[in-house]
């Protein structure tokens, strides 16, 4: 458990503070609760482009975020997802007002100095960064390719985060201001403060600084339907050197049953050393170059895999036959006593390893904003930790039967360009939207 102090301003911004004086420095980090998920079919890339352009500076600090704080010695960064999107920064005891009152000017004035230029310049910034990290890497397609199968195009989670090019170069500077507006407010956001600060003096001087910052419109919750489980098996071809199989399934959403049953599975399944899959197709048959699985949480719905990478000469049938021989075995039996010990083991080290950091993605003040966003409750730490130690045999049973049946699976076989052979049978080809 972590302590804090929880305090909501009159504008609806909330504000955690997490007293830790071990050393003089203060994390300060900001959760809004937008992600790609809130954007609208045709505008996708929004929120993530605001990732971008949040770094760039406000009215009152044109000059951005980095050279400030990091002339006062700090360290900072940001990511968005489908769910959310968090920006943070690390800085000694003494700049901690500069860095607070640098996020109350950004939430407050961002869009006065959102100019047409900064907003052209910033998007041809995020179209390069999808051709790096996706278009130009190998399998960097094969998720998008997955998204568009699994999800009709109205869902939330049917586009990247990233964006569609198309719709990045279709979106005006006004677009990105109505967005802001309408996300990226006091009463969307959750505020964390840990580390050299007293309590008192955190929230006086959060008051001082994004007190009179108007709460913007609420933002309720999406519904969307569920998702349809039905075997489907696709093709991409790409610039890669082997074949390489995901297998994915509709899961439970985030915080709800089986969402860390499933956790627990994937490292049984496919992960590390001791796992199941390793053992059979690495280790003993030399059938698979890597392997991975897990519970991908979201919050309207995750989507749980299995990836497999063929060793030269290996079609990615005989991966997909083992992986759904070993789920079979799981639903049927259940894993073992040492299994299931292992994972918990596991579970538990990651949480309590989280528990060093005090900033940056995953440190003690991410880890406040996540369980306050998601949840309501910053103090959710313990529950969830519970989650994973109580995952019993039949828990796991239960979890792989209902949900990782082959009829549920949809199965995306990337291989190299011309060499189709070493897909699955019946396989179609792949769309994926550039």
């Amino acid at each position: 458990m972590i302590p804090f102090t929880k305090h909501t301003l009159a504008n609806g911004l909330q504000v955690i503070v997490h007293e830790d004086h071990h050393l003089p420095v203060v994390a300060v980090n900001i959760w809004y609760h937008v992600g790609s998920k809130n954007e609208a079919p045709g505008r996708s890339g929004l929120a993530h482009l605001f990732e971008h352009l949040m770094f760039k500076g406000a009215q009152h600090q044109p000059r951005g975020f980095f050279e400030p704080l990091q002339e006062a010695g700090g360290s900072l960064n940001g990511s968005t997802s489908a769910d959310r999107t968090n920006y943070w920064c690390v800085v000694p005891t003494g700049a901690a007002e500069l860095a607070l009152w640098m996020e109350a000017d950004r939430m407050g004035w961002l869009v006065p100095a959102l100019s047409a230029e900064r907003f052209d310049t910033e998007r041809e910034v995020v179209l390069n960064e999808r051709r790096q990290s996706y278009e130009n890497r190998p399998y960097g397609m094969s998720h998008f390719a997955l998204s568009e199968a699994m999800y009709p195009a109205n869902h939330p989670y049917h586009w990247p985060t990233i964006g569609y090019p198309s719709d990045l170069r279709a979106a005006t500077v006004d677009d990105a201001r109505a967005f802001f507006l309408r996300y990226y407010h006091p009463a969307n956001a959750s505020l964390a403060i840990a580390g050299d600060i007293h309590t008192d003096a955190a929230l006086a001087l959060v008051e001082r600084l994004f007190g009179a910052i108007p709460a913007g419109p609420a933002v309720a919750p999406l519904a969307v339907a569920p998702v349809d489980a039905v075997a489907r098996r696709l093709v991409l071809e790409d610039r890669v050197e082997l074949p390489r199989l995901y297998l994915m399934w509709p899961s439970p959403a985030l915080f709800s049953g089986d969402d860390a049953v499933l956790d627990v599975t994937g490292d049984i399944v496919a992960n590390g050393r001791t796992s199941r899959l390793y053992r059979t197709l690495i280790h003993d048959r030399r059938r698979a170059a890597e392997l991975g699985a897990g519970q991908g949480s979201r919050e309207l719905g995750s989507l749980f895999q299995v990836v497999a990478t063929a060793a030269p000469g290996v079609a990615l049938e005989e991966l997909r036959e083992s992986v759904t021989a070993e789920l079979d075995r799981l639903a049927t039996h259940g894993p073992s006593d040492a299994e299931l010990e292992r994972a918990r083991v596991q579970a538990e080290a990651s949480f309590l390893y989280r528990l060093q950091t005090l900033g940056g993605f995953g440190g003690k003040a991410d880890q406040l904003n996540a369980y306050n966003t998601y949840t309501g409750s910053p103090a959710y730490f313990t529950q969830d930790l519970d989650r994973y130690l109580r995952v019993t045999a039949a828990d796991v049973k239960r979890a792989v039967a209902r949900s990782l049946q082959p009829d549920r699976v949809t199965a995306l076989s990337v291989v190299p360009p011309g060499q189709v052979q070493w897909a699955l049978e019946a396989s179609t080809p792949a769309v994926v939207t550039t």
